[in-house]
């Protein structure tokens, strides 16, 4: 469902119901199983970026090189580490359809410029249609929210196999951080 953009509304005139509608998307929309998996080491951001390429050419037919150079131009904007070991980079590409999810859970943890000076071991990425607007915003508050469980995480780092680990964020539908 995408709404017209303009001027950011206040409560009163539909920014509940944006927010009701972030918790109604599930991450098993946005995440395929054969979109995760879990790594040795990387040993840069760069290498981090071409391997969610070379993931969403794989799993969803995507032009590695484009999205690689949208991942990066993407991330010269400011650092997508958001804190507590996780980064969720980000892009808008020509061509897509819907957004795609991609998670790699990291066995050595990966300098990311985060917020709190972190090194990085979960990484969620969104890959968005150019003129996908809300949804976009929405997988993103989707992702964000649930990254934000300390549980989950503890999970999340607990586990290699990719399927264990979709079951995981599968399961995470119920979490509302407040």
């Amino acid at each position: 469902m995408c709404r017209p953009q303009g001027p950011v509304r206040g409560p009163a005139e539909g920014a509940d119901s944006f927010w009701k509608d972030a918790t109604e998307m599930q991450l098993n929309e946005i995440l395929r199983p054969g979109a995760v998996r879990s790594l040795g080491q990387v040993t840069s951001k760069k290498r981090l970026f071409q391997e969610l390429a070379d993931l969403a050419h794989a799993e969803y037919g995507l032009n590695a090189s484009e999205v690689l150079d949208a991942l990066q131009e993407r991330e010269s904007l400011g650092p997508t580490g958001v804190g507590q070991g996780v980064a969720l980079p980000h892009a808008r590409l020509h061509g897509l359809d819907k957004v795609a999810g991609l998670f790699l859970r990291l066995e050595k943890p990966l300098d990311f410029d985060a917020v709190d000076r972190q090194p990085v071991d979960l990484v969620f990425a969104l890959l968005a249609p150019e003129t996908s607007g809300v949804d976009h915003l929405k997988a993103l508050a989707l992702v964000s929210r649930t990254l934000r469980d300390q549980d989950l995480r503890a999970k999340l780092r607990a586990n290699d196999d990719p399927v264990a680990l979709h079951a995981v964020l599968s399961a995470a539908q119920g979490i509302r951080a407040a």
